[in-house]
């Protein structure tokens, strides 16, 4: 599956078309910046894009019957290996950014969280790094029971410090989660994005509700109040440096991040909140598995273990580089990792194992 010329960068309404009905048609989408209003595409990347299946004679046609303001998409099954790697080495690979993801300790005080987010990124910037992520729920308990009183829409006093934070700091800001109370009425586990302007650049709705029974250990329901979103969501860096986003549960699917990494990837984030039963099992082993299969530097940032919640977080924040190393690392009490991501390595990587030119996709063989 593969999204062509289609590019993330923000999703302020849902896309018409979703993530999970392309990945189970294992379709090519091709298609015009004028077929999705509701998405922030950059216009150059389109174009480069466009261009680039056109010499490789790939499918790009437009509706004869629309008029002249909007063009057609089409939806068909690949016949033939995808050709990816002009996008996968299109970056600047000199570029090194300093990460830093926050381990907060959140409580049940919705004020408190917020301010203690604050000092935390300004620390975090005092040290140095230019991309500061934020844990799953930082501004809330872990707890479908309070998500509908602690849900915001975008311009609430969350959202309005991260923004002023990131223009402040002039840092990219990765705002973890919080619950969003959506135009729609709907409740969605969301991440907001800012680029160091203050501006919004992305916003990532949970795609992947997380709804287990481990019997004797741990059962939750997000779907008991949650939606889950539809988009993926990519940030343009810049010098062709991309950032995709997901947010816990959603690592557990790999289609997700070879989407991203299809897509331009480099670097792939998960503010995410794993638990006691499925952190020590599952979490470092995802966030390894996710950043060798792709070749990518994975983030995964949670909140600190709080004693006194009904649920318990795993702590342990990660960076692992796309040789699969654990790059920075903690445990459980509330601190603020930091890593180095080196571009260079990424390209060191591709080109040392070039994985995706000797890739055979799932519509080469019947599943």
């Amino acid at each position: 599956m593969f999204l062509s010329g289609v590019r993330l960068t923000t999703a302020t309404t849902t896309s018409r078309i979703s993530y999970s009905h392309l990945l189970n048609r294992g379709c090519s989408l091709s298609g015009s910046y004028q077929q999705f209003p509701n998405l922030s595409i950059s216009k150059s990347i389109l174009s480069s894009s466009i261009n680039s299946q056109i010499q490789q004679q790939r499918y790009f046609s437009s509706n004869k019957n629309s008029n002249s303001s909007s063009s057609s998409f089409n939806i068909r099954p690949r016949n033939r290996p995808i050709d990816i790697e002009h996008k996968m080495n299109e970056f600047n690979s000199d570029k090194i950014y300093k990460f830093a993801g926050i381990q907060l300790l959140v409580g049940e005080d919705k004020n408190q969280n917020i301010e203690a987010a604050r000092k935390a990124i300004e620390e975090a910037a005092s040290n140095g790094a230019n991309i500061i992520c934020l844990p799953e729920c930082f501004n809330c308990p872990y707890s479908t029971s309070v998500f509908n009183e602690y849900a915001e829409k975008f311009g609430g006093p969350t959202t309005t410090m991260l923004a002023d934070a990131a223009k402040r700091l002039k840092i990219w800001l990765i705002g973890g989660s919080i619950p969003e109370r959506g135009d729609d009425g709907k409740i969605y586990n969301c991440s907001f994005i800012f680029n160091p302007s203050g501006e919004l650049v992305g916003k990532h709705r949970k795609i992947h509700l997380f709804d287990i029974n481990v019997p004797g250990k741990i059962t939750f329901r997000e779907s008991e109040i949650l939606s889950p979103g539809e988009t993926p969501t990519i940030i343009e860096l810049g010098d062709g440096v991309r950032l995709g986003v997901g947010i816990c549960y959603d690592i557990r699917f790999p289609e997700l991040a070879m989407l991203y990494a299809k897509e331009g990837c480099q670097i792939l984030v998960y503010p995410g909140a794993f638990n006691m039963t499925t952190g020590p099992a599952h979490w470092e082993l995802l966030q390894r598995g996710r950043a060798v299969d792709n070749q990518v530097y994975v983030a995964a940032v949670s909140p600190a273990r709080n004693p006194k919640s009904t649920y318990t977080a795993w702590g342990h924040s990660t960076v692992v580089s796309p040789w699969g190393d654990i790059v920075s690392t903690t445990e459980h009490d509330p601190t603020i990792i930091y890593a180095n991501i080196e571009l260079a390595k990424v390209k060191e990587m591709r080109t040392n194992i070039p994985v995706y030119q000797q890739k055979k996709l799932t519509t080469t063989f019947k599943i």
